[in-house]
C-alpha cells in the first residue's frame, strides 16, 4: 500500500493567566525556592482558575493553531485530544471542543496514556493521514492537573502545572514523519497513578477523605525508569529512521523535570544547545508540554525547514515513546 506523506501547518498553545512561583509554595509547604529549582528547574507553572476545565484550554490552542495555519474549523477532518483531565469521563473532550470550534459534525476522540499522550496522539494522527482516512487532523494535548493535586504533597504539589498546545497535520507529497517507537508496562500503575478514579475502586467519601483521588507518584522509581525509556525510546526511533542520534538538530522531550531531560540528554550525547526545555515556566504539563514547548520554538524561530526533531515522552501507564520527525517548510 502505498502511503501519503504528512506534515505539521499549524501550532498553537496556552497556559492560563494565574501563575503560581515557588514563593507561593513557601506559605503552605515546608519548601524554598532554592529547593524546588535546583531539584525540579521549575520556577513558575500556570493553573486554571476554578471555571476553567481542560476543554477551555483545548480551545483556546486550538484556536490559535488555526490562525497559525491560515485554516478554520471545517477545514480539520478529525480532532483528538490527548489528557487525562478531560472535563468528563464521557464525552470525550475533543468532542466538546470540536463543537465549540464549530465543528460539531466531526469524528473526535481523546487519547489517555498521561504524559506520553502527545507521542501516542502524534503517531495515531499521522496513521491517519498517510493512510487516507483525513486530510487533515487537528492535534491538542490539554490538562489541568491542578485539579487533581494534593496541595499539602510537596512530593507533588510542586511539579504539575496547567495548560494546552495544539498542532494541525496535514497530507503532504513529503513525509515528515520519519519513525515511531512506542511502549507501555501496565504491571505497576501505583507508580504514578489517581486510584480513586474509576471502577476498580470508584471515588467515594472514604476516597476523598484519603485523597486518593488525587495523584500519587513514586518519584524516586519514575525517575530512573523515565532517564532509560526515553534514550531507548530515542535511540530505536532513530534506528528505524536510519539516522543517528548526530543528525537530530533539535530534542523536544517531556517537560517532567529538568534533571530527568539533562540525563537523558547526556546519555543521549545530544549538546544542551539541541535540547528544548520551558519548565521553569511551565512545570509538567502532562500532554501539553510537549506541543508547547514545540509551539514556541516555531515562534522564536528555532525550528527551520529540513530540521530533524526527536519528540521523546514517559508517563503513566507506565507508557514511553518517541518520534522522529522532520521539519517541513
Amino acid at each position: 500500500m502505498s502511503l501519503n506523506g504528512v506534515k505539521i501547518v499549524g501550532v498553537g498553545h496556552y497556559a492560563p493567566p494565574r501563575v503560581v512561583t515557588n514563593e507561593d509554595f513557601e506559605r503552605w509547604l515546608d519548601t524554598s525556592d532554592e529547593w524546588i529549582a535546583s531539584r525540579t528547574g521549575m520556577k513558575r507553572r500556570h493553573w486554571a482558575s476554578n471555571d476553567e476545565a481542560t476543554s477551555d484550554l483545548a480551545f483556546a490552542a486550538a484556536t490559535s493553531a488555526l490562525a497559525s495555519a491560515g485554516l478554520e474549523s471545517l477545514d480539520i477532518d478529525c480532532f483528538v485530544v490527548c489528557t487525562v483531565t478531560p472535563d468528563y469521563y464521557f464525552p470525550s473532550t475533543a468532542c466538546i471542543v470540536a463543537a465549540r470550534l464549530g465543528a460539531k459534525d466531526r469524528p473526535a476522540f481523546d487519547i489517555s496514556i498521561a504524559c506520553s499522550g502527545f507521542i501516542y496522539g502524534l503517531t495515531t494522527a499521522s496513521a491517519l493521514i498517510r493512510s487516507g482516512v483525513h486530510r487533515r487532523v487537528m492535534l491538542i494535548g490539554a490538562e489541568t492537573l491542578s485539579k487533581i493535586l494534593d496541595k499539602d504533597d510537596r512530593s507533588t504539589a510542586i511539579l504539575f502545572g496547567d495548560g494546552a498546545g495544539a498542532v494541525i497535520l496535514e497530507r503532504a507529497e513529503a513525509d515528515s514523519f520519519l519513525a515511531s517507537e512506542l511502549g507501555a508496562d501496565g504491571s505497576k500503575p501505583e507508580m504514578l497513578y489517581v486510584k480513586a478514579s474509576g471502577s476498580r475502586h470508584p471515588i467515594d467519601h472514604q476516597a476523598i477523605d484519603e485523597k486518593l483521588n488525587l495523584i500519587h507518584m513514586q518519584g524516586r522509581e519514575v525517575f530512573k525508569f523515565a532517564v532509560h525509556k526515553m534514550a531507548e525510546a530515542t535511540d530505536r526511533a532513530l534506528a528505524k529512521a536510519n539516522l543517528t542520534k548526530a543528525d537530530v538538530t533539535l530534542l523536544i522531550p517531556h517537560q517532567a523535570n529538568k534533571r530527568i531531560i539533562d540525563a537523558a540528554a547526556k546519555f543521549l550525547n545530544v549538546p544542551e544547545d539541541k535540547v528544548v526545555s520551558n519548565i521553569a515556566e511551565y512545570g509538567n504539563t502532562s500532554a501539553a508540554s510537549i506541543p508547547i514547548a514545540l509551539s514556541e520554538s516555531v515562534a522564536s524561530g528555532r525550528v527551520k525547514a529540513g530540521d530533524v526533531i526527536v519528540f521523546v515522552a514517559f508517563g503513566g501507564g507506565l507508557s514511553w515513546g518517541a518520534v522522529a520527525w522532520r521539519w517541513a517548510a
